[in-house]
C-alpha cells in the first residue's frame, strides 16, 4: 500500500509540473486574458490524472515483468544470459574493423551485428538450458500444478502400469503434463523382472516399459528423475509407493484400478491414464448418425461390432450381414461402465 500511494503521489506531482509548463507555453502563444493563467488550470488537471494513471504505467507493468521473469526457471534464465554476453562478446570483436567504415556503415553495422549475434546466442543458451540443469541441480525449478493435475509441489511418481501402458510419453509430447516425473528404483527392478521374465507376452511387457522410459528420457521437455529407493524382501511395491507418494506430498501416475483406488482412500492423488482417455472420448448422444465400419460379429446373434476412432466400441443390433463394410448407424443408447463407454446403435433404415 505505501509502494502505491508513494507512485501516486510522485506520478500527481510529474503531471502537475508537466501541466503547468504546457500551460505557461501555451499562454505565450495565445496571450493572457483569462481569470486563471492556464498553466495553474492544466497543473489542477494534471495532479488527479497523475494520481490515477501512475500505477498503471508502472506498477502493473512492473509486477507483470517481475511475474513472468520469476515464472522462468533459473537454469533457462542462466543458461539464456550467458549466451546473450557471449553473442554480444564475439559481436564486439567482429565489430572492431567495422567502425573503421566511412558514414552510417561505421555505426550501422556493429549494431546490426550486435543485436542479431546477441539474440542468436541467447536463444541457443535457452536451447541448452537442460545441460545448464545438469552442472547446477539447485536452479531447477519446478512448475506447481499442470492441467493433469500434478501435486502441489508438481511431483508425479510413475506406476508399473503406466510406463507399460506408453502413452504417458505420446502425453508429455503434448505439453499437458505439467510436473516432475519420478521413477523409484523399485519400479525399475519390477520392470526390469518383468523383461526377463519367461512368458513371451509379459517379457515384451516389460520391454516396452523400458522403450517408453528411454523416450521419456531423451525428450528434453520431459523432467524425468530415478529415486534410489529400494524396497524391503516381502513388501509389495503398490503400498510402498502409495507410502513414498504420502511422504514426498506427491502424485501417483497409474492405470491400475485397485491402486487407484488405495492410493485414494489413503488420502494420495491419483492421475488415472485410463479416466483421462475417457474424459477425452467425443460425446454421442441418442439418436445422433455415425458412419461406422463393422468389423466382427457381437456376443448376441445379429450383433456387429464397430470401433470409434478414439476406440469407442459401438455394439450394431442386426449389424452382422454389413461385416467388413462402411455403413450408416443411428444411436439408440449410449452405456458408460467402469470399463469406458459402449454405444448400441441399429442400421440406418431399419
Amino acid at each position: 500500500m505505501f509502494e502505491l500511494w508513494t507512485f501516486r503521489l510522485m506520478g500527481a506531482g510529474g503531471f502537475g509540473v508537466l501541466g503547468w509548463r504546457l500551460g505557461n507555453v501555451l499562454e505565450l502563444s495565445v496571450g493572457q486574458g483569462r481569470l486563471l493563467p492556464l498553466g495553474i488550470i492544466l497543473a489542477l488537471t494534471g495532479v488527479p490524472i497523475g494520481a490515477i494513471v501512475t500505477p498503471y504505467i508502472t506498477l502493473k507493468p512492473w509486477h507483470k515483468t517481475v511475474e513472468y521473469v520469476n515464472s522462468i526457471p533459473g537454469s533457462t534464465l542462466l543458461a539464456g544470459t550467458l549466451g546473450l554476453l557471449v553473442g554480444l562478446v564475439i559481436a564486439a570483436l567482429i565489430s572492431i574493423p567495422l567502425i573503421t567504415l566511412d558514414g552510417w556503415l561505421g555505426w550501422g553495422l556493429p549494431m546490426i551485428v550486435s543485436l542479431v549475434l546477441g539474440l542468436s546466442g541467447g536463444f541457443l543458451g535457452v536451447q541448452r538450458s537442460k545441460d545448464m540443469r545438469a552442472v547446477f541441480p539447485s536452479l531447477e525449478t519446478v512448475p506447481t500444478q499442470g492441467i493433469a493435475g500434478a501435486a502441489s509441489d508438481g511431483l508425479i511418481l510413475m506406476d508399473t502400469s503406466a510406463i507399460i501402458d506408453g502413452r504417458i510419453a505420446d502425453l508429455t509430447v503434448t505439453g499437458f503434463v505439467n510436473g516432475k516425473l519420478l521413477v523409484p528404483r523399485f519400479i525399475l527392478d519390477e520392470l526390469r523382472h518383468i523383461a526377463d521374465s519367461s512368458d513371451p507376452l509379459r517379457r515384451a511387457r516389460g520391454r516396452r516399459g523400458l522403450e517408453v522410459l528411454g523416450r521419456l528420457r531423451q525428450d528434453e521437455k520431459v523432467s524425468l528423475e530415478v529415486l534410489d529407493v529400494g524396497i524391503n524382501s516381502g513388501d509389495e511395491v503398490d503400498a510402498q509407493l502409495v507410502l513414498l507418494a504420502q511422504s514426498m506430498t506427491a502424485s501417483i501416475l497409474t492405470t491400475d484400478y485397485n491402486l487407484n483406488r488405495v492410493a485414494e482412500v489413503q488420502g494420495v492423488r491419483v492421475l488415472n491414464v485410463n479416466e483421462l482417455a475417457n474424459a477425452l472420448k467425443s460425446i454421442v448422444l441418442t439418436g445422433e448418425d455415425l458412419r461406422v465400419n463393422i468389423v466382427q460379429e457381437g456376443k448376441e446373434s445379429g450383433q456387429g461390432i464397430a470401433y470409434l476412432d478414439d476406440g469407442t466400441m459401438v455394439v450394431v443390433e442386426g449389424g452382422r450381414r454389413y461385416i467388413n463394410a462402411d455403413h450408416d448407424v443411428v444411436v439408440t443408447r449410449v452405456l458408460q461402465t467402469a470399463a469406458g463407454r459402449i454405444i448400441f446403435a441399429q442400421p440406418r433404415g431399419n
